[in-house]
């Protein structure tokens, strides 16, 4: 199936993903990842033609990590460097990850080209994170790519907030590009204190994000418990998120983010396109990694 999944036509839309590109070492030993890749992945198998840009060393790991995006279907511009591969060291503490996140990597030193000039200007939609700024290099080229992105593009914004990776100038900063503002119940309540609206309930701050920034969506989720997407039209769409036997939850977030994108570029109503990224994470937290093989009919969770 993912073979032909990424396969180009008339009719594709194409979503970049901008950002890091690692291994996941976890207990079990390490997986490719990284959550703008993870994203690329998830919109790839829901339809869309999914390329991910980012960088990684000219040693071992890099070209193991290359090969596992191939055999995957993502479509992938990826720079090679002479700084190492990255790195993430992930404990699972009752299933949750918890990161490491090794400085000093490949997708550190990300260079601005024509030719990721030329990928942005063709995006209908283009997803970005806090952490893959966090290097000066990398941060001046994810920003002054988001500057040639097309006006109609979506521009998804999953904060993904990790250790000391952030800061509220930078925030902001991303939040001036945004069309999606994706944030979790753990990380807005460090929005809270950033941004001063710690009196503001979970709505009421969604809200004020969106009216702040001029966005078309603001998406709040809360791991096991629920995710309610707010859109500039005014409706809102809450879902329980399902139980399911969880084996890890690495990239279930992102997989919700790819699929909700994926569908909205393909014309979904918010409600069928929140439904469907809610059960896809929910199969991926019953999948070990982050870019698990699709069934040929997906289980439906929700039901």
């Amino acid at each position: 199936m993912q073979a032909d999944a990424n396969a180009t036509g008339p009719n594709k839309h194409n979503v970049l993903a901008l950002g890091e590109l690692l291994w996941d070492m976890l207990p079990s030993g390490k997986r490719a990842g990284g959550a703008p890749v993870n994203f690329a992945y998830h919109a790839m198998m829901n339809g869309t033609h999914g390329t991910a840009i980012s960088a990684v060393g000219e040693d071992a790991l890099g070209d193991e990590l290359l090969s596992q995006a191939h055999t995957a279907g993502i479509d992938a511009i990826v720079q090679r460097n002479a700084w190492p591969t990255g790195t993430v060291e992930v404990a699972l503490k009752e299933g949750i990850p918890e990161y490491t996140i090794v400085r000093g990597v490949a997708w550190d030193h990300l260079l601005f080209t024509n030719e990721l000039i030329r990928a942005v200007e063709q995006a209908d939609a283009i997803c970005y994170g806090t952490l893959a700024l966090r290097s000066p290099e990398t941060h001046d080229t994810i920003v002054e790519l988001l500057k040639h992105a097309k006006a109609s593009s979506m521009r998804f914004f999953d904060i993904n907030l990790r250790g000391d990776h952030y800061s509220k100038e930078l925030i902001e900063e991303l939040l001036g590009y945004a069309t999606v503002f994706k944030i979790n119940d753990a990380e807005l309540l460090l929005l809270r204190d950033l941004f001063s609206i710690r009196n503001a309930s979970d709505d009421e701050a969604c809200r004020w994000f969106m009216k702040q920034y001029d966005l078309d969506y603001v998406i709040l989720t809360a791991g096991a418990d629920f995710s309610t997407i707010f859109s500039r039209s005014g409706e809102v769409s809450t879902l329980a998120t399902p139980h399911v036997e969880v084996a890890d939850t690495v990239g279930a977030g992102d997989s919700f983010s790819g699929t909700f994108t994926a569908r909205i570029l393909q014309g979904d109503s918010l409600a069928d396109a929140h439904a469907k990224a809610v059960n896809t994470a929910a199969y991926v937290c019953t999948q070990n990694g982050a870019w698990p093989t699709y069934p040929d009919v997906m289980p439906d969770y929700l039901a």
